[in-house]
Formats: C-alpha cells, sequence, structure tokens
C-alpha cells in the first residue's frame, strides 16, 4: 500500500509542470555551481593584476572583476555552493531538532508537551532575522555560525506540523493496537506514528531550504553573514550598497540577484509539487 501511494505521489509530481520546473532549475544551479568551477578550473581567490580592478567582462572574466580583481564569474559559483549549502545543512538541523520533539510533544503529552511546545512558543514570538542577528554577533559572523543559527532557529514549524499529525495519530485504532501486542514505546513512534506524521513535512523542507538561503543571503548583504575572501551570493551583492556600482556595474550585482530568484522560485515550486503529490484531495 505505501509503495502504491509512492508511485502514485511521484506521478502526481512530474504531471505538476511548476515542480518539475523547480525541479530542474534547482538541479541545474546545483550542477553548475558543482561542476562548471572543476572543468574551468575557477579560481575565486586570485587577483588578477593584469586586468586590473572593477573591470568589464570581457574573454578571461565573463562577468569582470571586483573591487581587487577577483573573478567575478567564479566567484558567483563558489558563493552559490556556500548559499546552497547553509541553505541545505541548516534545514538539515531544523529537521533533527524539530521531528524529535514534535514527536515528544504530541505522543508523551503531559509535560513534555508543556515544555517543547511552549518554548516553541517563545521562539516563534521573536522576530526571527532580529533573533539571528543577535546570535551571529555573539557568536561571530562564519558558515558555521551563520548555518547554526538559521538551522536551530527554524525548528518550530516543523515541530508543531509533526506534533499537529501526531495528535490525531496517536488516539487510532492500529496505534492501540500495537500498545496492546506489547509493541516497545520507541518501536511504535520510529515504525508506526512517524512514517504516518512526517508526510507534510517533505513539503515545509523544501520551503525552509528556500527561506534559509534567503536569510542567509540577507546576512550576508547586511555584512553578518559569509565573510570575504569566502564569497556567497548575499555578500556578492554586498557591493551594490555603492551607487556607482549599482548604477554603472549591474554585472556585479545582477547575476547573483537572479540566482537568488531563480533558487528560490525552484525551491517554492517543488515544495508546493510535494505538497499537492502528497495530498490525498488534490488530482
Amino acid at each position: 500500500m505505501k509503495k502504491i501511494l509512492s508511485n502514485q505521489a511521484v506521478k502526481k509530481f512530474m504531471h505538476n509542470r511548476k515542480a518539475v520546473l523547480g525541479l530542474i532549475i534547482v538541479c541545474f544551479l546545483v550542477l553548475a555551481v558543482i561542476l562548471i568551477p572543476i572543468f574551468m578550473k575557477l579560481d575565486p581567490y586570485t587577483t588578477d593584476r593584469a586586468v586590473g580592478f572593477n573591470k568589464a567582462p570581457c574573454s578571461g572574466h565573463p562577468l569582470g572583476t571586483d573591487d581587487v580583481g577577483r573573478d567575478l564569474f567564479a566567484r558567483l559559483l563558489y558563493g552559490g555552493r556556500i548559499s546552497l549549502f547553509v541553505g541545505i545543512m541548516s534545514t538539515i538541523i531544523s529537521v533533527l531538532i524539530g521531528i524529535p520533539l514534535g514527536l515528544i510533544a504530541g505522543y508523551f503529552r503531559g509535560i513534555a508537551e508543556t515544555v517543547i511546545m511552549r518554548v516553541a512558543d517563545a521562539f516563534m514570538s521573536f522576530p526571527t532575522m532580529v533573533l539571528i542577528l543577535v546570535l551571529v554577533a555573539v557568536f561571530g559572523p562564519s558558515i558555521l555560525t551563520v548555518t547554526v543559527v538559521i538551522g536551530v532557529l527554524g525548528w518550530t514549524a516543523i515541530a508543531k506540523l509533526i506534533y499537529g499529525n501526531v495528535l490525531s495519530i496517536r488516539e487510532r485504532e492500529y496505534i492501540q493496537a500495537t500498545k496492546a501486542i506489547g509493541m516497545s514505546t520507541p518501536k511504535i513512534l520510529l515504525s508506526e506514528v512517524l512514517p504516518n506524521a512526517i508526510p507534510p513535512v517533505w513539503a515545509n523542507i523544501s520551503f525552509r531550504v528556500a527561506g534559509a538561503i534567503l536569510t542567509e543571503s540577507s546576512l550576508s548583504f547586511l555584512g553578518m553573514g559569509v565573510q570575504t575572501p569566502q564569497a556567497s551570493w548575499g555578500n556578492i551583492i554586498f557591493a551594490a550598497q555603492n551607487l556607482l556600482v549599482l548604477t554603472a556595474r549591474p554585472w556585479v550585482w545582477f547575476p547573483p540577484g537572479i540566482c537568488i530568484i531563480l533558487v528560490v522560485v525552484g525551491f517554492n515550486f517543488i515544495g508546493e509539487g510535494v505538497r499537492d503529490a502528497l495530498d490525498p484531495k488534490t488530482k
């Protein structure tokens, strides 16, 4: 039965044009940022003194050079690696925290439910960006700090999803039957409750990745995210705070801006496609 449902979900996903388009966009960007630097042997850190600083696109530098002579095309691709890494890894951290806490709160209820849900409410009551800025300022801006902070602060939505599903699942007859035959609680949670509670999380994961990439880009644009000489799409756009760059050198900020838009739209299309594919009411 699960296999049939899985096959049906895949077919529904593949018949969703927006979802397939999003998948193509994301796969293209991921392959581009991973493979192109390898085959073209790009260097995002070395200054090209022969070409100079702030140069327009040319044959050796398709997107020109930045204010210290580094190749902007190389930095765009390496920056994509870091932005995608932060988005995906922070989402994994959120999932690893949110799913167990949601399971515990929904299944055991009582004190565990009260503590976990009130902590989640406390996390959600603070403006997320302000809290992230404070934590990054305290621990110092870096790839690791940004990834962990975004991940740790993003567990609440996933925990709430799991919690709501587990509340209804725990009262169903097949769960009561597994208790009656003496199945252990960990086994009930892992084999019976979690597989039935987790489907809505798959769609949320895609939205979380898109949101995390936007958050990282915003932090880097504000100077509190990934620090130079390391590149990310956000800190490449940081140069656009200069009015001269914004108006006279659009090749500096336009490509990373387009990449951010594409990857966020791609992940959102995938998330909508997964949500519709797992919803039995959609056709």
